[in-house]
């Protein structure tokens, strides 16, 4: 009888062993799994605004062309921003971009400045962590030369040091031929006299 017992024992041992065992990976292929969802949304950001064919989606309004820029900024400047990465948001950008800043800033020194004003903020540990575009009742239209140009405001939070600075820019944009706003311009809204 002390023979079972003690059989009997080592099999709940065991089985009581195995379970333990079966719990713990569980838990950790769960940890793992966790850490995997969290690394594929960091991720989403850039392949979501990667994925925006402005072929056949442009965007339609003065503020969803900026809420896109803006999007690209943030994710340029976030300190997740891989060097493929940055060169396909670069294009993106320019798509955006009128004619006439296009001509005035070719691709190859263009994204070579870009991809050097990344490199300084990582370096500096600073980073776009949002942005917020003026509403479309706060878009500034006007008619010069025979084109459509409209000013709106994006206003950047950017990370320095711990510390969160906004970044107010005022960009002016040009409806092209086939009426599509297209960014012509920016800079920092203390340098822009609205009245110009």
């Amino acid at each position: 009888m002390k023979k079972n017992t003690s059989k009997n024992t080592t099999k709940v041992a065991i089985i009581f062993l195995v379970l333990i065992v079966a719990v713990v990976a569980y838990f950790a292929y769960l940890s793992n799994k966790s850490r995997e969802v969290e690394d594929e949304a960091a991720m989403t950001a850039v392949k979501l605004v990667l994925s925006r064919d402005l072929e056949n989606n442009y965007p339609p309004t003065v503020k969803e062309v900026m809420k896109y820029y803006a999007d690209i900024q943030k994710c340029l400047y976030s300190q997740e921003c891989l060097d493929e990465e940055a060169e396909q948001l670069g294009m993106k950008a320019r798509a955006l971009f009128d004619d006439e800043l296009l001509a005035a800033n070719d691709v190859t020194n263009h994204l070579l400045a870009l991809k050097s004003e990344i490199t300084s903020f990582q370096e500096d540990s600073r980073q776009i962590t949002a942005a917020s575009v003026a509403s479309s009742a706060n878009v500034d239209t006007f008619t010069e030369d025979g084109y459509e140009f409209a000013r709106i405001h994006c206003i950047y939070t950017v990370l320095d040091g711990g510390q969160s600075n906004l970044v107010d820019m005022v960009y002016l944009l040009r409806r092209d031929g086939n009426r599509r706003w297209k960014i012509y311009g920016w800079d920092l809204a203390q340098n822009v006299n609205p009245t110009d």
